[in-house]
């Protein structure tokens, strides 16, 4: 099979099939097809969804749509009786929950439905998961065998790595995910770029940099999602996504754990980089589980430009 490619022969290997092929352990293979399915119903969640507000508050101190609360009970309650998982840590909750035994393998991270304040501008929105072995607090080093996104847009996607390249599945009409792109590669340099955050709260180093973007020609891309655009500049082959410190904000808004991890080891396993300016994400140290980040993540070149440009 080629890499970055899609015919008809290839779009015939489903979700379970090329997770064998692979040689994805199989207790780790089970795991990610369970969590593939609990997409399917949050899917029916969000289309059954009235989109009114649950009126209350999470944890952060931020409007709840029900359907956050929802997909995470969902979540949850799918992996307590898996088999395979003994923790489960989740934007929705306060802290880190013991749902197994304690003797299973695997913990757990969730974003069980991010973005969901776009659900009544019917813009795409997703679930981010990462899959660990070791504890995921008090680490400098990356614990993470494998992580998965899926995006509830127009089709309903999935992109997963355990470590083999990143790979690409569409939900069909039969609720089978089957295997839309096989080991995505991105360009070393891309063409758009996706950045986050009010341009009057930018650094001047950050400010500067956006600037040279758009003297260099990259189009803006942004729809103020976080996995849709992360997929955009996966699928379309390079870019750059960027939510920078703030200068009321130093540390910026996404989760290192729940949401920027997950999708560096995916970046990374499609070739690109992902970083806080400075430092590889995946190799910063998780001091809580509501700790926050900066975040570069993209083609190489873009996430280096970045790098210069903070380091002025």
């Amino acid at each position: 099979m080629g890499e970055g490619t899609s015919d008809y022969t290839k779009n015939m290997v489903d979700l379970r099939r090329h997770m064998w092929m692979a040689g994805v352990e199989v207790e780790l293979r089970r795991l990610i097809w369970q969590i593939a399915t609990v997409g399917k119903y949050i899917s029916a969640k969000i289309h059954e969804s009235n989109r009114k507000l649950a009126g209350f508050q999470n944890v952060y101190g931020e409007e709840q749509l029900d359907l956050d609360r929802i997909s995470d009970e969902i979540l949850k309650s799918q992996l307590q009786f898996s088999g395979f998982v003994r923790e489960y840590a989740s934007e929705e909750l306060e802290d880190i929950v013991k749902i197994g035994s304690g003797k299973e393998k695997y913990i757990v991270t969730a974003d069980p439905l991010d973005g969901s304040s776009l659900v009544d501008t019917n813009l795409a929105i997703g679930t981010i998961i990462g899959i660990h072995k070791e504890s995921v607090l008090d680490t400098g080093r990356n614990t993470m065998v494998a992580a998965l996104y899926i995006t509830y847009g127009p089709l309903i996607t999935m992109v997963y790595s355990a470590g083999n390249g990143a790979h690409e599945f569409v939900l069909n009409r039969e609720g089978e995910y089957l295997l839309s792109q096989e080991k995505i590669k991105l360009k070393e340099k891309g063409s758009i770029f996706s950045p986050g955050g009010l341009r009057r709260d930018w650094t001047p180093a950050h400010l500067k940099f956006v600037e040279q973007l758009e003297k260099d020609g990259y189009k803006l891309r942004y729809s103020g999602g976080f996995v849709p655009d992360i997929n955009q500049v996966l699928i379309k082959g390079g870019g750059l996504f960027t939510y920078p410190a703030l200068r009321k904000s130093p540390q910026g808004k996404l989760r290192l754990l729940f949401e920027l991890q997950p999708m560096a080891f995916i970046m990374e396993q499609a070739g690109g980089r992902a970083t806080n300016g400075k430092e590889d994400i995946l190799a910063l140290k998780v001091e809580s589980v509501n700790q926050r980040s900066p975040v570069y993540i993209g083609s190489t070149k873009e996430v280096r430009m970045a790098a210069q440009f903070l380091s002025q």
